[in-house]
């Protein structure tokens, strides 16, 4: 039996188009859910893992198969369906999971034969053994599994062409942010894996540097952040000559022995959602969490840096909190904070969110034909009518966002500051170069997108659900 795990690219994404930049290469990694289902498949099965984001095969030329998965984040749904298409005219089934088809089930069954909702690897053996027998269910539902159930992840199969490994260590997030989709699909409960089975896969990792894709690594509590020392401490025994880049939230700057750990363990750097420049716009979003303490962001980033660890930011653009001068605030605040890397994204409205469901009932979903237009759902375009900002407008805060944060002049002197301190000067010159690049192709995008271009939805419609909120709009003109 032949089966394709197929993760689908997007080409509006280029921060996975490889070939477009080379600095893109830092800046992809692998399809880690497809490489664990290979992980759990019987040997019955011949399994050729495909990730589009590398390069896009041939599938006519390539053995026919029995049974092709797909995953698919929202932004990957377009896609995703496309190719489930090929492959069922072809009379091949096709099995759909991930947090889209989770989320969207019923659309997702009008293009596949099969929908697996939830965590795959609880029904996986289920799903493979009915398509083998020839009774494929139209959908399965997946349960929030045991990480020690999980085996590690079929590395091998996509040895190369990645300039970062992955490994997943714990899932569930506690803080159920209203624009995320995590809690909804893994739950608010924080599992994490045998630390014993974690270090056995690092060590099967080739790759020198290795992304930890846990959306908490740390955690929120005194038992989470107990649990990741005690990761660091068995990394640090087994001498493993990694290098890892992980998510984690402000409170890692708190424990000095967990950051010193941390970086003897081989961290090199960490991504921090600080989400919004303002108290107002973190109370929207629900990160009530960085509220807490009264914190200095300032200090607790450089307590991080005194470790040697970089830190890339994430803030959110287009809140009802955020007013006009919202780019240059974000840039000039994650220059205050001393981020190495500036990571902003329009606020987005994904399916399973607090934040989809608000904005539906408002009739705020403005790029709204689907399925085509999930493609826009990268969080590098704006798809919901905004408080206060045309379409026009918001992409101009992003410009000036990304124009302020990564002149050279800026890029230049964040260089230059983590090489005179020792602080990962290529890594920081990688990281700022990679978001240079692609802040300048996504706005050659803009100019081409046939969702700026070709639809006259964007002052008016903002000034009528503006006025339906009973809320005052501050629009620009619309794209021409």
């Amino acid at each position: 039996m032949r089966l394709y795990l197929i993760n689908p690219n997007n080409p509006l994404v280029s921060l996975a188009n490889v070939k477009e930049s080379r600095w893109n290469r830092y800046r992809v990694w692998k399809p880690l859910g497809l490489l664990v289902l290979a992980g759990m498949t019987p040997p019955q099965w011949e399994i050729t893992v495909i990730d589009e984001n590398l390069r896009t095969p041939d599938y006519s030329a390539m053995p026919r198969p029995d049974l092709v998965g797909i995953t698919a984040f929202t932004s990957q749904a377009s896609r995703a369906y496309e190719l489930a298409g090929e492959f069922r005219s072809r009379g091949v089934s096709v099995v759909m999971g991930g947090i889209h088809a989770t989320m969207c089930a019923e659309e997702a069954l009008r293009h596949v034969d099969s929908v697996v909702m939830g965590e795959a690897e609880s029904i996986w053996p289920e799903v493979l053994d009915d398509a083998r027998r020839g009774r494929l269910q139209r959908t399965y539902s997946g349960s929030h599994i045991d990480l020690a159930k999980v085996p590690p992840a079929r590395h091998d199969l996509l040895a190369e062409g990645y300039a970062f490994g992955s490994i997943q260590t714990t899932r569930g997030c506690p803080l159920s942010c209203s624009f995320c989709s995590v809690s909804a699909f893994n739950g608010t409960l924080y599992r994490h894996r045998p630390i014993a089975s974690v270090i056995e896969e690092l060590q099967a990792i080739r790759e020198k540097w290795v992304l930890i894709v846990d959306d908490n690594l740390i955690g929120t509590n005194a038992s989470h952040i107990a649990r990741a020392k005690e990761l660091f401490r068995a990394m640090i025994s087994a001498d493993l000559g990694k290098s890892w880049i992980g998510q984690v939230t402000i409170n890692m700057a708190d424990d000095e022995e967990l950051l010193d750990l941390a970086v003897r363990a081989g961290c090199r750097g960490v991504f921090i959602g600080f989400e919004s420049p303002s108290a107002a716009g973190l109370a929207e979003v629900g990160k009530m969490f960085n509220l807490l303490k009264g914190r200095d962001f300032k200090a607790s980033v450089r307590r991080i840096h005194r470790h040697n660890i970089l830190v890339a930011g994430s803030f959110i653009m287009g809140l009802d909190a955020d007013m006009p001068g919202i780019g240059r605030r974000i840039a000039r605040t994650a220059s205050n904070y001393g981020v190495d890397v500036l990571n902003a994204l329009f606020l987005t409205p994904l399916p399973g969110t607090r934040l989809w469901d608000q904005m539906k009932s408002q009739n705020r979903i403005a790029a709204a034909d689907f399925p085509s237009d999930w493609r826009y759902y990268t969080l590098g375009f704006p798809t919901a009518h905004y408080k206060n900002f045309s379409w026009s407008a918001i992409l101009e805060e992003m410009n000036r966002c990304d124009g302020k944060f990564y002149s050279r002049w800026g890029v230049l002197r964040r260089v230059a500051g983590s090489f005179l301190r020792r602080r990962r000067p290529i890594l920081s010159l990688v990281s700022n170069m990679s978001y240079r690049r692609n802040a300048r192709l996504t706005r050659r995008r803009y100019a081409r997108s046939d969702l700026l271009r070709g639809r006259s939805i964007l002052s008016e419609s903002v000034r009528a659900v503006n006025m339906r909120l009973n809320r005052p709009s501050i629009v620009g003109p619309t794209v021409p």
